[in-house]
């Protein structure tokens, strides 16, 4: 191949990428975690969980790391207040999925879930409760407690940051509430006099 191929080659590579870019962004495409994707629509927001709370850490943690919103430690004032109608902390559950031929625990079900809604600071329900709500198998082996119990420990912690995600999701697709606009009365102007 000549260079000059090569060179047209390469052209023709740089125009389809952009052309793709192009047509990508157009579409309202963003990569995850890019800042178009979780761009939040309130300055300032409040999170209704204890300091000590994992799920609270995380959303922080992003929130923080987005930098466009600020986390404040009080609902007053603030733009948005996450409200946590169960901790998902004290909703997590074990339950068994299926037993070996002797009756023994074979696998269980691992569950996650929060119910949550956002209001801004008049008391407007910005998103309605919403119920997110995850669950992982996991299979149970006698001989093997220990490593069992940090796997699991390990798809908690993974579905937990599954569920900062998806909030995260719902929290940049919220529509804030506009204040109603004031439009003044349309005073009618009299025609004017033809001229002579």
């Amino acid at each position: 191949m000549t260079t000059s191929s090569q060179v047209s080659l390469l052209g023709r590579r740089a125009v389809l990428a952009l052309g793709l870019t192009v047509l990508l962004s157009a579409c309202g495409f963003h990569l995850r975690g890019s800042n178009g994707s979780f761009m939040l629509p309130f300055a300032t927001m409040y999170i209704g969980l204890p300091d000590t709370s994992p799920l609270a850490i995380g959303l922080k943690r992003y929130i923080r790391a987005i930098g466009s919103t600020e986390v404040v430690s009080t609902k007053d004032g603030a733009d948005a207040v996450l409200e946590v109608l169960n901790d998902p902390e004290r909703n997590r559950t074990k339950t068994i999925l299926s037993l070996n031929k002797n009756g023994r625990v074979q696998e269980y079900q691992l569950g996650y879930s929060i119910n949550f809604r956002v209001v801004d600071k008049a008391g407007n329900q910005l998103l309605a409760p919403t119920t997110i709500s995850l669950v992982r198998p996991i299979t149970f082996d006698e001989s093997q407690v220990l490593a069992k119990e940090t796997e699991e420990a390990a798809l908690y912690r993974d579905m937990r940051n599954d569920l900062v995600q998806q909030i995260m999701r719902r929290l940049a697709a919220i529509k804030p509430v506009l204040p109603a606009m004031s439009v003044a009365p349309v005073t009618p102007v009299a025609p004017a006099a033809p001229q002579q």
